[in-house]
Order: structure tokens, then C-alpha cells, then sequence
């Protein structure tokens, strides 16, 4: 019982002091990866100016791995980036108007901008967005968005 103590005060002591730690099991800390529930939460992510990762997921062995990156990379690149995961058999609407048949999926949403022109509409409270996207491509890691978004200059972290 003594040893189990001193051990985990060894190993926390290691955490804390020493700055390349990398040892397993990694605590990413309190959950970063927002779950959706509607698109009018979606909007109001995109409208705080920061990208969102949108992670297009079914229910799938690679799916649960995909979770474990997203968690590693929202604690990495929190607050200047905001992660979101869709599961698609709840939210099949937002996920068919991706038009993407391949599953899962990631894209990256930034800069929302008011549509200049709205036309017809039907509801005078409705307001038409502009927002760029781009598909991810990349290595699904940590390492894989952070090279994404300094290839894209979208800088989710402050250059020291």
C-alpha cells in the first residue's frame, strides 16, 4: 500500500516537473470536444471568430479512435480552436447537406461573414451566412492539424 502511494506521488511529481513528458495514459484534462445538438449552437460556435473542426462520424471502430484524436487535439490548441463532433444517425440533416458519402469525415469551418445579397426569404428574422470550409486531408493526429492550420495560416496558437 505504501509503495502504490509513493509511486503515483512519483509519477505525478514526474508530470509536473519535467516538460517533455510523454509517457501513457495521457490526461488531456477536462473534455474540449463539443458534442452537437442543433444547428443554431453550430452558428453561435462559428460567430465566436475562432475555426471549428467538425468531425462527421457514424458509429465505427475507426470512429472511437477518431474521438481519442479529437480529444488530444482540442486540449492541444484550446481556446483558439473549437472541435465538434456530429454523430450522424442523430443528426442525419446537417450531415446529408455535407454531401459526402464516406464516413467519418472532417471538415474545418472559419470565418462566417453576412451574405451581402439575402434574396427571397421567407422569414424576416433569418439571416444568410457565408462561411469558408475546408476539407481535412491530413494526418489525423495532433501533429496532423497543427501542420493543417500552419499550411492554411489559420494560426490556432500564439507564434512565441
Amino acid at each position: 500500500m505504501e509503495e502504490t502511494r509513493f509511486f503515483d506521488k512519483m509519477m505525478i511529481n514526474l508530470r509536473s516537473t519535467c516538460k517533455y513528458y510523454t509517457g501513457y495514459p495521457k490526461d488531456p484534462g477536462p473534455l474540449r470536444v463539443i458534442h452537437f445538438s442543433s444547428e443554431r449552437e453550430f452558428v453561435q460556435l462559428l460567430h465566436e471568430g475562432h475555426p471549428v473542426v467538425v468531425a462527421f462520424t457514424i458509429r465505427s471502430n475507426y470512429s472511437r479512435h477518431l474521438d481519442r484524436v479529437l480529444e488530444e487535439a482540442a486540449a492541444e490548441f484550446h481556446p483558439r480552436v473549437k472541435f465538434m463532433h456530429v454523430e450522424c444517425p442523430k443528426y442525419p440533416g446537417f450531415c446529408i447537406s455535407r454531401q459526402r458519402t464516406e464516413y467519418p469525415f472532417v471538415e474545418i469551418f472559419y470565418s462566417p461573414e453576412q451574405v451581402a445579397n439575402q434574396g427571397r426569404v421567407a422569414d424576416p428574422n433569418i439571416t444568410k451566412y457565408s462561411v469558408k470550409v475546408l476539407p481535412f486531408n491530413y494526418d489525423l493526429s495532433s501533429y496532423g492539424f497543427r501542420e493543417y492550420f500552419k499550411r492554411h495560416g489559420l494560426q490556432p496558437y500564439d507564434p512565441k
